[in-house]
């Protein structure tokens, strides 16, 4: 698996095992997502991939302000994730993209 760009999807999991299992043995394995490799070729990997994908996520805790009957900070805390998530940069990708990205060269 590259460091700089991390599993996500099945396919690329599927794909990156079998990667891996021809560089340290010279040769595939036997097992489903090889057979499906063999039969169709890397499209037999991306239409009927096997892997479950990866994902990885972490939490931070926060100082909770006072309650206030006129705001909920929360709801702020919530617009400003889909925010994040949903708004694209100047280059055209998601902030989100750019975050796992610049993490993975780290």
């Amino acid at each position: 698996m590259s460091r700089f760009w991390p599993v996500t999807e099945s396919a690329q999991a599927d794909y990156e095992g079998l990667r891996a299992a021809v560089l340290a043995t010279g040769a595939l394995p036997a097992d489903g997502a090889a057979a499906r490799f063999r039969r169709r070729g890397l499209a037999g990997l991306i239409a009927w991939p096997a892997a479950e994908p990866v994902f990885a996520a972490g939490f931070r805790g926060a100082a909770r302000p006072a309650w206030s009957p006129y705001a909920d900070p929360r709801l702020d805390a919530l617009a400003a994730a889909y925010r994040l998530l949903l708004a694209p940069d100047a280059g055209g990708r998601h902030a989100l993209v750019r975050a796992v990205m610049e993490e993975s060269r780290a």
